[in-house]
């Protein structure tokens, strides 16, 4: 678990640095306005390919492996999945596209994004069925093939997108150039995926129509209403936003946070993703065994590992939001953001480790209905405060929402796997974060990449001392990552089985 999720962080770190460089330079070219802009046009994007989707994917994933598992070839599947696909996908982009004006005026509330939103619903088909392909890999095993078609399909968008910018100018043609670029970039991945199919040689016989329904359409319903439910929740900020007195632009504001803002708070998570999915296998494979030992060692390490990450991540970003914003974005108002959010950091990587575990442990359908309970409240929320409190409501709405869900998801945790769990450790590593912050707000500010790593590095050396005095990491942990690493004396406390 500990290599497989070092392969899949390294690729998914210097995928998630592209992607944040590519958004620092659209953020300089189109403003703070255009990235918002822009944001509610991926948001109604990603909810048409939801639709269109219909689950397709995971049932695709499913059905493939379970073929390849029984030495079958793939070729009915993946034909019925494509037919599928294209049942719902056809009729879903040509509603987007006769919808595309209405959208634009009346959800978005600015018409510069039609363009874009017709070039999606052009592609949209393709999209779904490569949807269908890189389910078809992931149950093969294939993931370096995946982790390269991404860097090819990623690679594609950004240049297609510069080369567009180069010559078009305004909110509309660059939102137009981002759309066409990923566009682009869904078509040669598609194509690639392809050619380099492997389909088996007693793969022929007719699709499973029956079973592909049967387990895609439970699956799409559930993604479709939380995908509207995130789409509602997008639109309507800064629709409600503009209503409170003390907003001047309430599409820039929500440009900001969507846009430049959350991609840096989320970037150090990639590292916890990985480990989140390889939780997901390995928890599902000691239910299956009855493994209920090493499910709580796991759980416990999994958990005392990510809540030390978050305060790591949420620490420095705290320490050195000012002079970050400065060098990526050249906006004061990003950095104020970052460090309003930077406290709540260890309680999203969290969540989303413990929601990793909850599904290896079945619990797929608690899941689903705590999601759906706290979108609901967030929509409910943004609603009454945004108009009176302004970006408070919006801080309040996404603090108490996200720590409902992780409070729910980890007693569902707690009760599945049987664990015991004690507050004071966490508490303990907090105090000793929040104590560590002191030191770095002493240092005279300085700009460009050292004003970012001088109270950076000073916030990790006081936090790392504080932890070695009260005791938070000491040499147990020390021999458990030796034994990780494979270096001698560690290998002797390897976890149950």
């Amino acid at each position: 678990m500990f290599y497989g999720a070092l392969l899949l962080t390294g690729a998914n770190l210097l995928l998630r640095l592209v992607s944040m460089s590519f958004q620092v330079y659209l953020s300089g070219r189109i403003g703070a306005a255009g990235v918002g802009l822009l944001q509610l046009i991926l948001s109604v994007r990603m909810l048409a390919f939801t639709l269109g989707s219909a689950g397709v994917r995971t049932c695709a994933l499913y059905l493939s492996a379970e073929s390849l598992g029984r030495g079958r070839g793939v070729r009915p599947v993946l034909s019925g999945c494509f037919q599928y696909g294209l049942f719902f996908a056809l009729p879903t982009a040509a509603g987007l596209w006769l919808l595309t004006p209405r959208i634009a005026g009346s959800w978005i509330g600015n018409a510069a994004g039609e363009e874009a939103l017709r070039a999606f619903a052009l592609f949209l088909p393709i999209g779904c069925l490569n949807g269908v392909m890189t389910g078809l890999f992931t149950a093969a095993g294939r993931l370096r093939t995946l982790v390269a078609v991404e860097f090819l399909e990623q690679g594609c968008a950004m240049a297609v997108t510069f080369a567009l910018l180069s010559r078009w100018t305004g909110e509309a043609r660059s939102c137009l150039a981002v759309a066409l670029g990923a566009s682009a970039a869904s078509a040669l991945s598609l194509g690639v995926l392809w050619v380099l199919r492997r389909e088996g040689a007693a793969g022929r016989g007719r699709p499973p129509y029956g079973r592909i329904v049967r387990m895609a359409l439970p699956v799409g319903l559930a993604d479709d209403l939380r995908a509207g439910l995130n789409t509602v929740e997008q639109l309507i900020i800064p629709r409600r936003l503009a209503l409170h007195a003390g907003t001047v632009n309430a599409m820039a504001d929500y440009g900001v946070l969507h846009g430049m803002v959350f991609p840096v708070l989320m970037f150090p998570a990639a590292i916890l993703a990985s480990l989140a999915d390889l939780l997901v296998a390995e928890f599902s494979r000691c239910a299956g065994r009855r493994g209920q030992v090493r499910v709580r060692y796991l759980a416990r390490q999994g958990l005392r590992v990510s809540w030390l990450f978050g305060v790591c991540a949420g620490g420095v970003l705290f320490a050195s939001a000012r002079p970050l914003a400065e060098l990526l974005y050249h906006s004061e108002a990003a950095g104020a953001c970052i460090r309003l959010y930077a406290p709540l950091l260890p309680i999203l990587y969290l969540d989303g480790v413990v929601d990793a575990m909850c599904k290896g442990l079945g619990q797929q359908s608690a899941n689903a209905r705590y999601n759906l309970l706290t979108s609901l409240l967030d929509v409910a929320f943004l609603w009454l405060l945004l108009p009176r409190w302004g970006m408070g409501g919006y801080y309040f709405s996404f603090a108490a929402t996200h720590l409902l869900n992780f409070a729910l998801s980890l007693r569902r945790l707690a009760v599945t796997a049987k664990l015991r769990l004690s507050p004071a450790p966490a508490l303990l590593a907090v105090l000793c974060g929040a104590a560590a912050a002191l030191p770095p707000a002493l240092l005279t500010a300085r700009e460009g990449l050292t004003g970012v790593l001088t109270p950076a590095g000073c916030y990790l050396l006081a936090l790392l001392s504080l932890w070695l005095l009260f005791r938070v990491v000491g040499w147990r942990d020390i021999l458990w990552l030796r034994g990780l690493l494979g270096l001698g004396a560690g290998r002797r406390r390897s976890p149950p089985s």
